[in-house]
């Protein structure tokens, strides 16, 4: 039996190369905030944000190259910029929530910059400290894909080698774009949606009485989901998506279906309304119960990967022990993270602190206080290790990050009600307080070890990546707050005019995942939460784990997920499994397979690349108030058909341009991107 192939970095262990500069870490920082300002207006208005990776990979880059820097250099630029994405996603899924629940009215006082701030880079610095307890377990696994990192990696090597292999990069990204800015001006829908209707009927033999029927949906028209899919591959791709199907051709029709009769004007209703009261009923019923799944989904794997965890702990405090005792640790550069004592400290300093904010700002007891810091530093810990498992299964893109949030939040509050907590203002803040500390360190771990995985690949060092992130936290919390008043403010201004409420919750402004946590936790420290949801998803999933299903999180994930954005990313693993099938049937040598391979990988990097930046020039007209769509449009109502078309065409581009890249059979073998 063959040893496995020793990993080798992009740049080797022995290389002197400049890494933490000034330079790099300032042009990170701006792009941190930037890229943290428009994913914050992006993830109100949609409860989406746009994966930063790329954008910053791509910027940094351009900049960094005009000054002849290093790739090392680019790679501290993207991993600082890249994380004012995650501090955005734990600000905008959580602390709009005290003003939707009435704590914090108004919005922007001097005490709620404060607690929103110390909330921001608690969780950063926590997220931070537990991913370099979880780095060695979780990169140097050979189970994790970690599409998005090595779709970030040969960004950087396609940029260094100026040729060959860059090509199919841009052109890729070039493909993406033009498809995203089109969509913007409307040449296309990004989605084709039909509702089914069910006559009204009693079923034989019985009393009960149906009516509804069935959303049908296309996968969307995103060359960044298709990109994902292609690189995860058709296996995990039709586990994401078959959670979608049970949501939606098995959950939401047959709970629609016993609950239609019973609807205001069921019987007049029209498709539209259907449909609406269908995503109704998957966003409040069918959503607790995928998160009941992946609170099983996240134990079972944190347990299967209890070897690992422990290794990965017991090596740092080895490592630890040999300093103390005057023996350098056996590590070499590419190795070292920040050391173990720190990360102990660091950890301890964030349970403090968050014991200061619920005591003496929250007003709580003394003794709830201590439950919150000790449950947020034990949710924390395994958040940031389910967040870390999901990003190297599906891309931080993905990342689910909400959904573990709703979790921390049920726990906790759940927790603090057994304990008797009353449901007045106090309970209801330290529970929110818990959520968003948790939110925003899963957040930041899943960005941060997608980073270290590039890092990884590229030859980085961690620990100087870890600092770099460790400054972008501090930067991105400390103006988070501001950016969140400006929209919140304005958008109240323009309802005093236009006729609505405006602020956080509102028509235009819906911070949809915020809006849930506030409704939650007042719903369950008040003793009004509809427990039988997450109770019946925890018995789901332990049918996953009995049904030996690879994996429950990812299926309770697609449920959670868009039905478009799991089927885009299912049809991505259709196109790389058309390819494989192909090369097979071609009778292509392992050399030459191992060239579409890279090939393939280039232009799937390319096309999440190119939606990712040009969905970040859309985002910044948006903030401006600018809507291109409004400016220049195709049609004011667009079909699908040229989105289908599209699709065809990206199809196409993933399947072909590889093939026809194969090279000759007595070619050498190039090396595996990513390995």
């Amino acid at each position: 039996m063959s040893e496995p192939k020793k990993f080798v970095p992009f740049v080797s262990a022995e290389t002197n190369m400049k890494e933490f500069t000034l330079r790099a870490l300032l042009i990170g920082l701006v792009m941190s905030v930037v890229l943290g300002a428009a994913n914050a207006y992006l993830g109100l208005k949609a409860g989406m944000t746009i994966a930063a990776v790329y954008p910053a990979a791509v910027v940094g880059m351009a900049i960094l190259k005009m000054v002849k820097g290093s790739i090392l250099e680019e790679n501290i630029a993207r991993t600082v910029g890249a994380i004012g994405e995650s501090v955005a996603a734990g600000a905008i899924f959580t602390l709009p929530a005290f003003f939707v629940a009435g704590l914090w009215d108004p919005f922007f006082t001097a005490g709620n910059y404060l607690t929103s701030t110390l909330i921001l880079i608690a969780g950063g610095f926590l997220g931070i400290m537990f991913v370099a307890l979880l780095r060695r377990v979780m990169v140097e696994s050979t189970e994790l894909p970690f599409p998005e990192s090595v779709a970030a990696a040969e960004i950087h090597k396609a940029g260094r080698s100026g040729g060959g292999g860059s090509k199919f990069l841009f052109r890729a990204m070039i493909v993406g774009a033009v498809v995203k800015i089109l969509a913007e001006f409307k040449l296309f829908a990004t989605a084709w949606e039909s509702f089914i209707v069910w006559g009204k009927q009693t079923i034989a033999g019985s009393s009960f009485t149906g009516q509804g029927g069935m959303f049908l949906g296309s996968p969307g028209v995103s060359p960044a989901y298709i990109g994902v899919g292609y690189i995860i591959g058709p296996k995990l791709g039709a586990l994401a998506f078959s959670g979608g199907i049970i949501a939606w051709g098995l959950l939401t029709p047959i709970i629609l279906y016993f609950i239609g009769p019973s609807m205001e004007l069921a019987e007049t209703a029209t498709s539209a309304e259907w449909l609406a009261a269908a995503k109704d009923v998957w966003a409040r019923i069918v959503r607790p119960i995928a998160i009941g799944g992946m609170l099983v989904g996240a134990a079972f794997t944190l347990y299967n990967m209890r070897h690992s965890l422990i290794e990965g702990i017991a090596r740092s405090v080895r490592d630890v022990k040999k300093a103390a005792a005057g023996t350098p640790a056996d590590t070499n550069r590419i190795e070292k993270d920040i050391s173990f004592s720190f990360t102990v400290i660091g950890i301890i300093a964030v349970a403090i602190l968050t014991f200061v904010i619920t005591f003496f700002i929250f007003k709580t007891a003394m003794w709830v206080a201590i439950v919150v810091a000790v449950l947020m530093t034990i949710l924390a810990f395994f958040f940031a290790a389910v967040s870390g498992y999901l990003v190297g299964l599906i891309g931080s893109s993905n990342n689910p990050v909400s959904g573990l949030t709703l979790t921390a939040l049920l726990v906790t509050a759940l927790v603090l009600v057994i304990l008797g907590i009353d449901g007045g203002d106090a309970g209801v803040a330290a529970v929110l307080g818990v959520a968003a500390i948790v939110c925003v360190s899963a957040a930041v771990a899943g960005e941060m070890l997608q980073d270290l995985k590039t890092g990884h690949i590229l030859g980085g060092t961690p620990w100087k990546m870890e600092i770099g992130n460790i400054i972008g936290v501090v930067a991105s919390g400390a103006v988070m707050f501001f950016i969140l008043t400006i929209l919140n403010d304005g958008d109240i201004a323009r309802g005093n005019i236009e006729g609505y409420v405006g602020g956080f919750g509102s028509q235009e402004l819906p911070a949809p995942q915020a809006s849930l946590m506030a409704i939650l936790a007042r719903g369950i420290v008040g003793g009004e939460m509809a427990w039988p949801l997450i109770i019946v998803g925890m018995f789901m999933g332990v049918g996953f784990i009995l049904m030996q299903v690879k994996s429950p999180m990812l299926v309770s994930v697609g449920m959670y997920l868009p039905l478009t954005t799991t089927f885009a990313i299912f049809v991505g693993g259709i196109i790389k499994g058309i390819m494989d099938m192909m090369s097979n049937k071609r009778k292509l040598n392992e050399a030459q397979k191992q060239r579409t391979e890279n090939v393939g990988v280039l232009l799937a990097s390319g096309l999440i690349a190119g939606e990712a930046l040009m969905g970040l020039v859309v985002a910044m007209f948006a903030v401006g108030g600018i809507f291109l769509f409004e400016v220049f449009s195709f049609f004011k109502n667009p079909g699908f058909l040229i989105g289908f078309i599209v699709i065809i065409v990206v199809a196409l581009i993933l399947i072909m341009v590889p093939l026809r890249n194969a090279g000759n059979p007595d070619e050498p073998a190039p090396p595996s991107v990513g390995h």
